[in-house]
């Protein structure tokens, strides 16, 4: 069974700031603590990235994984799932972005991971707490290039 996470937060930046951070897969390392490494796969025509392996921390050790996203409803969202990892069956999440009345962005980020061990409830929690700082360390790295 799957877990789920979800956060909503507003960003004072703007939407391109916001969505050009979110898709330059290559410097996630240079402002989101747990990732140790992201290489791009492959690109579209349009030169985004459509598969990106990672290395992260996680849960006391590291973990490999590659990810395939979806531009589809580009720029107010951007998908992905799972195509590969080591830890996990299954990952699937989205960034959202809508304006708010003061010219930022409200971000609400999901996901849902299925790992291939069930852990403690403990583990989890603070697996998910980790998780969800990236979301505030984006938030940060937005309004620091503001």
């Amino acid at each position: 069974m799957a877990d789920t996470a979800s956060l909503t937060i507003t960003i004072q930046a703007p939407h391109e700031s916001c969505w050009a951070i979110a898709t330059d897969f290559e410097r996630y390392p240079e402002w989101a603590k747990d990732v140790k490494s992201a290489v791009v796969l492959t690109r579209d025509d349009q030169g985004r990235a459509t598969q990106v392996e990672f290395r992260t921390s996680a849960l006391g050790r590291s973990t490999h994984y590659t990810l395939s996203y979806d531009y589809s409803a580009a720029p107010a969202r951007l998908s992905w799932h799972m195509v590969s990892g080591d830890i996990m069956r299954a990952v699937d999440g989205a960034y959202m972005f809508s304006p708010d009345n003061s010219g930022g962005v409200v971000l609400t980020y999901n996901l849902s991971i299925e790992l291939v061990v069930p852990l403690p409830g403990f583990v989890k929690r603070r697996a998910e707490v980790r998780i969800l700082n990236t979301v505030k360390e984006l938030k940060v790295q937005a309004e620091s290039n503001r």
